[in-house]
């Protein structure tokens, strides 16, 4: 295998780079919802991003004179992990168009309780009691954020639904990522997320399912570059923490982005979350970092188990 962009990345550093990943994805999110508010179709939007992060993938690569860690090694499984990556900005966009940032990470905040029983499922990890209360904590934590039958609704069902299907895709993206970093580089991994995202967003523009009510204005263009860039810079940063460290270790950093979010969504629009919406994130949030320390200790105990075997060898 060719090496990577980045071709030794310590634990600490890699923690970096999931906490600039997730930050740039709220930024790119940002983007996102601020084109939803212009009309722009949302197939138009996701043709642009994933040409964009294309571009600035294979132009940054290019530039440092290493596009051959672009090629894929498991081209079947590349194509794949893309189209589901595709599944997941399409809903990304729909969501951002009904929700509240806030209210949209809270949700995507249950990816890691997914992860937990996607693990014991398809990976035979074992779920102990206490992993099983904290993800009926979180599940609790989202219908109190939620409050579906509450009279004042920050929320609509095919914003929840579109989020749903987001940490469905996520989830099984993030266990499955960590097994292909074993063959493919990170910026294999994001280019072909953008290629793939950008031929079935033009294909749809091509097709031309609804006509598009916006102009192409300063503000529009500047946002549809942003977007594709911060998003460019947070998948990579994210393939790279996912290669060189946990799973479990990268997804506890996801939450940062109910801090960031909720500065940007008020620094922008000037709203805050509810009562209810704080109560139901902070269950969420004590259930999340609990799984995943505690899939963080486990990997380690695993590892001192599996020292003097290796050693003995």
């Amino acid at each position: 295998m060719q090496p990577s962009i980045v071709r030794s990345v310590s634990d600490l550093q890699a923690i970096g780079f999931a906490l600039a990943g997730f930050t740039f994805w709220v930024l790119g999110d940002t983007c996102i919802k601020l084109l939803g508010q212009s009309g722009l179709p949302a197939y138009e939007m996701v043709a642009f991003l994933g040409i964009s992060m294309a571009f600035f993938l294979a132009a940054f690569s290019v530039a440092r004179g290493r596009a051959v860690v672009l090629r894929p090694h498991r081209l079947g499984r590349q194509l794949a992990r893309a189209s589901l990556d595709m599944l997941n900005n399409i809903c990304v966009v729909v969501a951002l168009r009904h929700l509240t940032l806030t209210l949209f990470y809270i949700l995507i905040f249950t990816a890691p309780m997914a992860i937990a029983v996607l693990s014991a499922v398809f990976l035979r990890e074992g779920l102990t009691v206490r992993r099983i209360a904290a993800v009926a904590v979180g599940f609790a934590g989202v219908l109190i954020a939620v409050n579906p039958f509450g009279a004042a609704r920050e929320w609509d069902w095919i914003g929840v639904g579109s989020c749903l299907v987001c940490v469905a895709c996520f989830s099984v993206n993030m266990v499955w990522s960590r097994v292909l970093t074993r063959t493919e580089t990170p910026e294999s991994l994001a280019f072909f997320s953008g290629i793939v995202t950008a031929a079935i967003g033009f294909a749809l523009v091509l097709a031309r399912l609804e006509p598009s009510a916006a102009r192409l204005t300063v503000p529009l263009v500047a946002s549809l570059f942003g977007m594709g860039l911060f998003c460019a810079l947070g998948t990579l940063s994210f393939y790279i923490a996912v290669k060189h460290t946990s799973a479990a270790n990268v997804s506890q950093y996801h939450y940062t982005q109910l801090i960031t979010g909720t500065l940007v969504s008020y620094l922008i629009w000037r709203t805050l979350p509810g009562a209810n919406v704080l109560a139901g994130a902070a269950l969420i949030f004590a259930s999340g970092l609990y799984i995943a320390i505690s899939a963080r200790g486990a990997s380690r105990q695993l590892a001192a188990d599996m020292a003097p075997l290796t050693e003995g060898n």
